[in-house]
């Protein structure tokens, strides 16, 4: 019975990372199904987008109030989870507090884990009340209702008490208390169980530890069925992040081919094909399921926060039309789950189920109202690029489906026949100048 404990721990600690393995090789496997891409270039300017907005949070303080709370409650997760390290220690061992030896600098530590504790909670109340009693704009669209809703408070929840739980563990640890070293904020805890027993504040103090340990464990796999799965992805996204001029649109290798050998001199256009080539299947234009996105751009829809900040700067969104990037992104997760769920349910197999995302996720007319001008590109703070992903859908739309608006349909007739957008003939072109 004296290492049951112990191994209750274990069997905790194993079972809580397992899940959390199985569910990242799972991930790994669903961000596989996009297209090939190479972003092995430049790898020092990607190292230093990385390091400038995901672990400097550069873009996040462009809004001081939300981007200074996210900072504190950034660093708070990062260093105080650094303690991980002791209870797991003294979970697996029987220990307590086994590096609290180290005396002046065990103090400093869980004094600034103490601080940092603190403020995490008072950040994520203040989240809680934009999100719930203001009731920021970009929180109450229409992609919001349901579960993004309740994620993100779950989320906030998640935080509030985990905290809790780490200053009360402190509080009631009498000989903790009794070190008067580290218990910057706990001491003013500890009064409120004053007239308790010892062995009633061993029990409260060991109960906050358990479910604080339980409590990370159940956070750590709960983050791949939220949103906060940004937690992990921010670093990789922002590492393989678009590096090209914003607006500067992708050549098809399969149609610059064509119009290489279109333009050579010396290529005989009545040559038979390369031997094999007659059974390759040809390319297709642009994307209607998630399958034909590339993985950086399946990385980036798991990479989604869903703060908003791209919806709220999207002008055709503003301007009452149906578009949210935020949505676009959302709406890619969502059809990628279920992709994965069905190779899942069929031995390693994706099986038809009749649906992709472009028509049953994403409609045209979200699509065509977006005016590329990439203003959620420059907004999102983790470097995903909503426009990339409009941009595949319409581009199937066009060179697939022939499925553009007749506006645009004319438009792209009259550069065809007039080589100018407006119905003039060429000739009539610079009329304009004798007006």
């Amino acid at each position: 019975m004296q290492y049951l404990p112990n191994i209750i721990f274990a069997i905790a600690l194993i079972l809580g990372f397992g899940y959390f393995a199985k569910n990242v090789k799972k991930l790994i496997r669903n961000i596989k199904l996009g297209q090939h891409v190479d972003v092995s270039d430049n790898k020092s300017e990607r190292f230093k987008n990385m390091a400038r907005i995901a672990l400097g949070q550069s873009k996040m303080v462009r809004r001081p109030v939300s981007g200074v709370l996210h900072v504190i409650v950034y660093v708070g997760f990062i260093i105080i989870n650094i303690e991980l390290l002791e209870i797991i220690i003294d979970g697996l061992f029987g220990t307590h507090r086994i590096f609290s030896s180290l005396g002046t600098a065990y103090g400093f530590l869980i004094g600034t884990f103490e601080v940092l504790a603190l403020l995490v909670l008072i950040s994520v109340t203040v989240f809680w009340v934009r999100r719930n009693i203001i009731k920021l704009k970009r929180f109450w669209k229409s992609e919001m209702k349901g579960w993004p809703k309740n994620d993100g408070n779950f989320i906030l929840y998640f935080e509030m008490v985990l905290m809790s739980l780490f200053l009360v563990m402190n509080a009631t640890d009498v000989h903790f208390q009794a070190m008067n070293s580290g218990n910057v904020i706990s001491q003013f805890i500890a009064p409120l169980f004053s007239g308790l027993s010892e062995t009633t504040l061993h029990v409260i103090e060991r109960g906050a530890w358990w479910l604080h340990i339980l409590g990370i464990l159940v956070f750590l796999n709960y983050l791949y069925f939220s949103k906060h799965l940004h937690i992990l992805l921010a670093f990789p996204n922002t590492y393989f992040g678009k590096l090209k001029p914003k607006g500067q649109f992708n050549n098809l290798e399969a149609v610059t081919k064509e119009v290489k050998l279109m333009m050579d001199p010396n290529a005989d256009p009545f040559a038979a094909p390369e031997e094999g080539a007659e059974d390759v299947e040809p390319a297709k234009f642009g994307a209607s399921d998630v399958q034909d996105l590339n993985w950086v751009q399946l990385l980036s829809a798991y990479t989604c926060t869903e703060c908003g900040r791209c919806t709220s700067a999207c002008p055709a969104n503003l301007t009452g039309k149906k578009l949210s990037p935020r949505k676009i992104m959302m709406d890619t997760r969502d059809r990628l789950e279920e992709v994965g769920k069905n190779i899942d349910a069929n031995n390693g197999e994706f099986k038809d189920d009749g649906k992709q995302l472009l028509g049953d996720y994403i409609t045209h007319e979200e699509l065509w109202a977006c005016t590329t001008c990439n203003a959620c590109v420059e907004e999102c703070p983790v470097s995903i690029d909503p426009l990339s992903i409009i941009l595949e859908m319409r581009r199937y739309l066009v060179m697939e489906q022939s499925a553009a608006p007749t506006e645009l349909n004319t438009m792209m007739t009259n550069i065809e026949n007039n080589g100018a957008p407006w119905a003039y003939n060429q000739m009539d072109r610079l009329n304009w100048k004798d007006e």
